[in-house]
């Protein structure tokens, strides 16, 4: 039989987020079986995402690698080309695709043209020469900017372009909600986390997300409200049972605070606050020097 691999697994594996597993799956980059309401991925699809992966890092704009590969199939009228066995590399208006370690020239699949090679430009610079992009192309800007401090601002500004086309699109509202909270823009980014909750009432992240910027606002309440809605929706979330625990000590609601670091350790007993979630158990208080700290916004990538 072949080995399957649930979304956590895949996710663990290769390093990635659910939402961006989620993302290139809506896109069809990878087709997983579904039985009883869970997705099962194949090692090729783990091929396949890893190549996805890299391509990410690289600035490789995901839909329109989408459009390049469906494009070269049917110019081949062949079956979907596995990830894994395609070159693939962009000038930020442009995809080449060709098979690795074929001697034929690569290919530009939209438009059916061979062309030269030519290297990933700088995303700096695809950003000054784009006048115009798509709600996506904006988005996928803003994912390569917010990991870096330096260019948190034009991660804003990609994200803000993104909803000004799309304004409905809750993934760049959490985005953009937690690249403002790396700026200490708390409002902005508490604004943007509501507006996701509304939009999208099950989105997991942005419950979480909201949560946290409300507990870091002093709103202690409110964030313990948001924050079990999330363990609500996906139970197994620690970082959401972590900070739901340091919320209830807030309150001096220790039987609550502990019951929720026993769930943060049932889901994630090797995490990194495991020890001090075992000594909390164990000695009923917390050691003053973790008073207050959350664990890190999610983001969508």
């Amino acid at each position: 039989m072949e080995q399957r691999y649930t979304e956590s697994e895949v996710e663990r594996m290769l390093g990635i987020e659910h939402r961006q597993l989620a993302y290139w799956t809506r896109l069809r980059l990878v087709a997983p079986r579904a039985r009883w309401g869970t997705r099962f991925y194949s090692f090729s699809d783990l091929v396949s995402l890893e190549t996805i992966r890299r391509l990410s890092d690289q600035r490789v704009p995901v839909r329109k690698l989408h459009r390049a590969i469906a494009a070269l199939e049917n110019e081949l009228g062949q079956a979907r080309a596995p990830l894994a066995s395609l070159r693939i590399s962009t000038n930020g208006s442009e995809v080449v695709v060709r098979s690795a370690g074929a001697d034929s020239p690569p290919i530009e699949p939209l438009t059916g043209q061979f062309v030269l090679d030519f290297e990933i430009s700088p995303l700096a610079e695809k950003v000054r020469a784009m006048a115009s992009h798509s709600a996506e192309q904006w988005f996928e800007i803003g994912m390569g900017c917010d990991t870096s401090a330096e260019t948190l601002e034009q991660a804003v500004d990609a994200y803000r372009r993104a909803l000004a086309l799309s304004p409905e699109w809750t993934e760049a509202h959490i985005n953009l909600g937690t690249t403002l909270y790396q700026l200490d823009r708390m409002d902005e980014a508490k604004k943007e986390f509501a507006t996701a909750v509304a939009l999208d009432p099950l989105s997991v992240l942005a419950e979480f997300n909201l949560g946290c910027v409300l507990e870091h606002g002093g709103e202690t309440i409110q964030a313990i409200e948001h924050l079990h809605r999330a363990v609500e929706l996906s139970p197994e979330m620690a970082d959401a049972h972590l900070n739901l625990a340091l919320a209830y000590e807030r309150l001096n609601q220790r039987t609550d605070a502990t019951r929720h670091l026993s769930l943060y350790l049932r889901y994630d007993p090797g995490g990194p606050w495991a020890e001090f979630a075992r000594s909390r158990i164990a000695q009923n208080r917390y050691p003053r020097e973790h008073m207050g700290k959350l664990t890190p916004f999610r983001r969508l990538r």
